[in-house]
């Protein structure tokens, strides 16, 4: 017989108290039971995290919204996989890709943004069938790129579309055709002919404001362009002609960019700028034009004409112009004869007028009443009358530097009417004397590289707002300096010192800052 030993401390429990233990298990629970098939959801099941789960993002890349995708500048040479379909915004720019693959692409269809800028894709690595299930793409990105050719196909969502600076040669009826809200295009930096570009190459884009073709092989200016326009850009091309009707239909058109090309008399029309009803700014410098066109648009506020073989500027080619503000003539061919008196006066709301680097003798006569600055250097101005500047009593700003002015042809009341006269340059000429008469308004004073032999305080009096006197490379030396000189110019700062050779600031007219309303990247080089 076997003897069971017991179990010291640990009692077996009888039957009657594993029932009673049941029964009260439901007193111990917070709540109630839960019912049959239901489950806590709130528990944290095996293999499960109670954080909500992370969201997929391609490795390296960063992903900080649902919709957004952030893979630039990572030296990638693969399309990234793992690209959630979710995903509107997808930068891939400045990387090491060379080509798209087409089941990567087709599966992101609701993609608004796609940045494929600075890249090394070629056409050869854009299938045909690249974008054809990107039906809700509104930006695409693809400058500084290897493509040869466009895209023969890009979605009908289209709102902005850069190609630029890439080796295109040719674009196709439906790269940008059949796009109603596509509003901006940029080609600049190709090497785009007119045979590349179809007739049809926007046919049902009439929503298109801003079109590049910039620095490209353009022989003429294209026909058929989007009639909504307002921004054109065509300069460093090899236009030579713009065909008659070629800007008919563009009367929105705001700005012309047209420098930079090979444009003759014979290659405009006395209609070509007619129908042009809005335009304000137009850039038809480094041509060959030896006349200002006819038919400008009255509504024109900037006219660069500069860097041409203009030699005479005829009055009726001007008349209407009356918005007119900035006209820009300088580095052309015209001499003595070149400015009639009153060519420039139908112009009643000049305010610039620069004409550097011409052949003028004087100052042109009878010039606006309100222009504020006149840019006259590196002409061959000997005199200066009393009443050449008497037609101009706004002018803030008068620089007939570098030109061929002597003491004795400077009338003494040359500047007395100018009162509103902030800065005056007459460096680089040949004045043995300060001039007389100068308005008390005077800020600047550029009196470099002249013959200067004695300053006296007969000429300074009354200057108390000069701030800037430039005197280097002159004659001068301490004992040519009369008492009191300095008396009354509380406010100088002089520049180069009396007797050094230190230059002065910059005199040469600085590029023009575009009018309000007017693009700052304006192109104004002179």
């Amino acid at each position: 017989m076997v003897t069971r030993c017991p179990a010291w401390g640990h009692p077996e429990p009888s039957l009657n108290s594993q029932w009673l233990s049941l029964l009260l298990l439901p007193l111990l629970l917070p709540g109630p039971p839960p019912a049959l098939g239901m489950e806590d959801a709130s528990f944290p099941h095996l293999g499960e995290s109670s954080q909500p789960p992370p969201r997929a993002c391609p490795r390296r890349c960063s992903c900080p919204r649902a919709d957004t995708v952030d893979c630039a500048g990572l030296d990638l040479r693969v399309f990234p996989d793992n690209i959630t379909r979710a995903a509107q915004h997808l930068s891939l720019q400045n990387n090491q890709l060379q080509e798209l693959p087409y089941n990567e692409l087709s599966r992101l269809s609701g993609l608004r943004t796609l940045n494929l800028h600075n890249n090394l894709i070629s056409s050869e690595g854009l299938p045909d069938e690249a974008f054809e299930s990107l039906t809700q793409l509104q930006h695409i990105y693809v400058a500084h790129n290897k493509l040869s050719v466009a895209p023969q196909f890009l979605p009908r969502s289209l709102r902005v579309a850069d190609l630029a600076a890439n080796e295109v040669t040719e674009i196709f009826p439906l790269t940008f055709g059949e796009k109603p809200a596509l509003r901006s295009v940029y080609l600049h930096n190709n090497q785009l002919s007119n045979a590349g570009l179809p007739p049809d190459a926007f046919h049902g884009s009439q929503a298109v404001v801003t079109l590049s073709l910039s620095s490209n092989r353009l022989s003429y200016v294209p026909p058929s362009l989007p009639s909504s326009l307002e921004r054109l850009h065509l300069q460093n091309n090899l236009i030579s002609k713009v065909p008659r009707g070629a800007l008919s239909r563009q009367t929105h058109l705001r700005e012309l960019y047209l420098q930079h090309n090979q444009l003759t008399d014979s290659g405009l029309h006395a209609t070509t700028f007619s129908k042009l009803h809005g335009l304000e700014y137009l850039d038809l410098s480094h041509n060959q034009l030896a006349a200002v066109p006819a038919g400008l648009p009255h509504t024109l506020a900037v006219l660069h004409l500069g860097r041409n073989r203009i030699r005479w500027v005829e009055a009726a080619r001007l008349r209407g112009l009356r918005g007119l503000r900035y006209l820009l003539l300088q580095h052309n061919q015209l001499g003595a004869a070149g400015l009639p008196a009153g060519a420039l006066r139908p112009l009643r709301g000049l305010h610039t007028l620069h004409l550097y680097g011409n052949g003028l003798d004087r100052v042109p006569q009878a010039l606006p009443r309100r222009l504020r600055a006149l840019v006259l250097p590196h002409n061959r101005v000997t005199t200066l009358g009393a009443r050449d500047l008497a037609a101009t009593p706004g002018l803030a700003e008068l620089n007939l530097a570098y030109n061929r002015l002597a003491s004795a042809c400077v009338h003494r009341r040359a500047f007395r009417r100018l009162r509103a006269l902030r800065s005056l340059d007459l460096a680089g000429n040949q004045l043995t004397l300060l001039p007389s008469g100068l308005p008390a308004s005077l800020r600047t004073l550029r009196l470099q590289r002249n013959q200067l032999r004695a300053l006296e305080p007969e000429p300074l009096a009354g200057l108390d707002q000069l701030q800037e006197l430039c005197l280097a490379h002159n004659r001068l030396r301490v004992g040519d300096i009369g008492p009191g000189t300095w008396h009354e110019l509380q406010a100088l700062q002089v520049r180069g010192g009396l007797l050094g050779h230190t230059e002065c600031p910059q005199v040469s007219p600085q590029p023009l800052h575009s009018p309000a309303g007017l693009p700052s990247n304006s192109p104004a080089r002179l």
